[in-house]
């Protein structure tokens, strides 16, 4: 794992910063916990949000598993794609892909808002209150679009999954595992506090953007 990190140095510095955000912000033991609400990503009509949020939302999470399984699957697909792709273009794909699952994750919790409430801004008209919706936290918008990408590029490798332990090709195990997420996005489950729609969206916008690369013939990088 070591030798992979040395030689993808976005990978290596994005997880090492994941790390850090996780130990000054998402602990509660820190003394900058408090800052932990105007870092996570709120809905655009929250009183708490704010632009710099669909950024530094990738880098807070809940828990140790949710960034132990986030960093682990940013090695696993990112060190392979930071080297066919190169880091300009690795940079450029994360970003874009995270930021784009949460626009589009907001999009769709302002439909689900209006079926609800009747409006887009139910925070500016008074039918919610500032706490009422957790914000969105975690780099799972980029991972899945990395997983994405990971299964166009290279559809036939063969994964090996820890549970359950089967072998499935890339690009068998990208559709069902993004199968899952969208079921899951509309099935409520007690105590499902995941946001499987960031899932889906982060596959969707990972997979537009291979789309527009390999339709591009112009090498802009």
């Amino acid at each position: 794992m070591s030798s992979s990190l040395h030689q993808s140095e976005v990978v290596k510095h994005l997880i090492i910063a994941n790390v850090i955000f996780f130990v000054l912000f998402c602990m509660g033991a820190s003394p900058l916990h408090k800052f932990f609400p105007v870092l996570a990503l709120w809905y655009f009509d929250a009183p708490f949000f704010q632009p710099w949020q669909l950024i530094t939302h990738f880098f807070m999470h809940g828990s140790f598993m949710h960034i132990f399984f986030n960093m682990y699957a940013l090695y696993l697909f990112g060190t392979v794609l930071e080297k066919v792709w190169g880091a300009k273009r690795f940079v450029i794909f994360y970003f874009v892909t995270g930021t784009v699952a949460a626009i589009l994750y907001n999009i769709i919790g302002g439909i689900e808002y209006y079926l609800q409430f009747g409006s887009m801004f139910p925070y500016t008209t008074g039918a919610l209150n500032a706490y009422q919706f957790a914000p969105m936290i975690g780099a799972s918008g980029a991972v899945f679009g990395l997983l994405t990408a990971f299964g166009m590029l290279f559809p036939n490798t063969e994964l090996r999954l820890l549970f359950p332990p089967i072998a499935l090709k890339a690009k068998h195990f990208v559709l069902i595992y993004i199968g899952i997420e969208l079921f899951l996005s509309f099935k409520s489950f007690g105590g499902d506090n995941i946001a499987h729609f960031a899932h889906v969206t982060g596959a969707l916008s990972g997979f537009m953007l291979v789309k527009y690369w390999q339709k591009t013939s112009t090498n802009f990088f």
